[in-house]
């Protein structure tokens, strides 16, 4: 049906807003469009004005607009509409689920601030732990690397380290000593010879082949041969006749013996060491300590025809054997205390030539070693002991940083108040549930007691005494203490049921009664 007809307003009039429609319809599609257009009203596709206001609810309105008149915060159907089924709200409605100020966003807001939260606390633990580790771990790598330089070139003559021997070496060659470096045993046996010093620095290491082939070398070059530090296993190949009688007691020793060299250099410490003891003719004893030399010269070589290894007629070549039982004497740190200068310069310098020979692990047999068994602390690298002792340092500062700090109590309410009355019914009920008769007369037995010894003098250590509480309260009693067993009462067994039970804590009320009265 057609509505009124519609007013004819002025031009030069505004089109007045329609009824009940907020301004914000105008801006809805199709409300201002313009004649001809896409979504234009009736009026405007038949001449009419476009100002010309549409009426409420008739049906010449445009039609992109359906029930535009008589709106409120929209048309039903419309974004914003308060019709529109199911529509959640605009967004940017305040209020609306997803706007800024809504309840979703409040929550998702909350929600994410406490994952925001919990991501930095545990972003902080694990800073802290990782903190803690770095620290350790620099600490461990600084004592690693200053342990493993105390090691590092020890007798080497080409280290500048305390336990290197490049001043001695130095020292030589001023003296015009050329000094060589070997590693294995071929090259020293055949660097061996009458102008030759051949030092051994851990005869120890070599095995049964190495030793075998450096003993040969030895008997025939006519030169000087110097040990250091020879063990049990390394003299049987390279000095029978020599063994071991344990460590030197004392670092610098006196000579003791006509040997010139120990008697120019005087006192060397040459007891940091092990000692030896010979029975071998023509050998030299030197820098004893309890007795035993801890310096031995032994004299080497072969004679014609009577030789192991010399042929008939061949010349006779003579050389000597050093055994120095201490490697201190050679080292840069200790080179200028005492005569250890002198002594080494005069033993090593006898030959125009010294060559060096320091053991590789090529060198090292299958057998070296086994007469010793080495615990794990001999193991483990020098200088890792003192990184374990800082690393368990460490390790107990950060669990004591931590740790749990333990204060002085503080009360606090409880967060519900209950009667005394209640707490004693719970437990009773829990007494009874359980069958615990004995434990509940206990209970009662004993409380009794403390009441009444508080009552009648007895000091409160002997409370539960039969022999001096018992006493105490009978002589409280009015009438005949016979008929009441106040031991048996105080003290008796436990009771047989419920009701026995029941009678006992009557009877011990009345006790209390009576001794409290009298």
């Amino acid at each position: 049906m057609t509505g009124p007809p519609t007013p004819e307003p002025r031009p030069d009039a505004q089109s007045p807003a329609t009824p009940g429609t907020p301004d914000r319809a105008r801006d809805l599609p199709g409300a201002n469009s313009r004649p001809g257009g896409p979504g234009g009203n009736s009026a405007s596709r038949s001449g009419g004005d476009p100002r010309t206001p549409e009426r409420p609810g008739g049906t010449g309105g445009s039609p992109n607009v359906p029930g535009r008149a008589g709106t409120s915060g929209g048309a039903p159907g419309l974004p914003g509409g308060p019709g529109t089924p199911g529509d959640p709200g605009t967004p940017g409605d305040p209020g609306a689920p997803g706007a800024p100020g809504g309840p979703g966003v409040a929550g998702g807001a909350a929600v994410a601030g406490a994952g925001r939260a919990q991501g930095l606390r545990r972003l902080r633990g694990a800073r802290s732990v990782l903190a803690v580790v770095a620290v350790l771990a620099a600490g461990g790598l600084a004592l690693a690397a200053l342990g493993s330089g105390t090691r590092h070139g020890l007798l080497d003559p080409r280290s500048a380290d305390p336990s290197g021997s490049r001043a001695v070496a130095e020292l030589l060659k001023d003296r015009g000593v050329t000094t060589r470096v070997v590693t294995t045993a071929r090259e020293a046996a055949g660097a061996a010879g009458p102008r030759t010093t051949l030092l051994v620095t851990d005869p120890d290491r070599l095995g049964a082949a190495q030793r075998g082939a450096l003993r040969s070398a030895m008997d025939l070059s006519g030169g000087r041969t110097v040990l250091l530090a020879p063990g049990s296993q390394s003299l049987a190949g390279l000095a029978p006749g020599v063994r071991t009688k344990g460590d030197a007691g004392q670092d610098n020793l006196a000579p003791a013996c006509d040997l010139p060299a120990a008697t120019t250099a005087g006192r060397a410490g040459t007891g940091s060491g092990l000692r030896y003891t010979t029975t071998l003719p023509g050998a030299t004893a030197c820098y004893p300590s309890d007795g035993h030399p801890t310096l031995v010269v032994l004299p080497t070589g072969t004679s014609a025809g009577t030789g192991r290894t010399g042929a008939p007629g061949a010349p006779r070549t003579t050389g000597d054997t050093v055994l120095l039982g201490s490697e201190t004497i050679l080292l840069n740190e200790s080179l200028a205390d005492e005569g250890n200068a002198s002594l080494a310069l005069q033993l090593l310098g006898s030959r125009p030539e010294l060559v060096w020979y320091m053991p590789s692990l090529a060198d090292s047999g299958p057998d070296t070693g086994s007469g010793q068994d080495k615990t794990l602390f001999d193991l483990v690298p020098a200088g890792w002991s003192w990184a374990l002792l800082q690393l368990f340092l460490a390790a107990a500062l950060a669990a004591l940083w931590r740790a749990r700090r333990l204060g002085p109590l503080v009360t606090e309410k409880l967060p519900v108040v209950i009667r005394a009355s209640e707490a004693t019914e719970g437990r009773a009920r829990l007494y009874r549930k359980t069958g615990a008769r004995d434990r509940a007369a206990t209970v009662l037995r004993a409380a009794a007691r403390e009441r009444l010894a508080a009552m009648v003098g007895v000091p409160h250590t002997h409370a539960h005494d039969p022999s001096a509480l018992a006493p105490a309260v009978s002589a409280r009693l009015t009438g005949d203490p016979r008929t009441r067993d106040v031991t048996a009462l105080l003290f008796g067994p436990a009771p047989s049921g419920d009701a026995a039970l029941v009678a006992l804590a009557d009877h011990l009320d009345a006790l209390e009664r009576e001794v409290r009265t009298s």
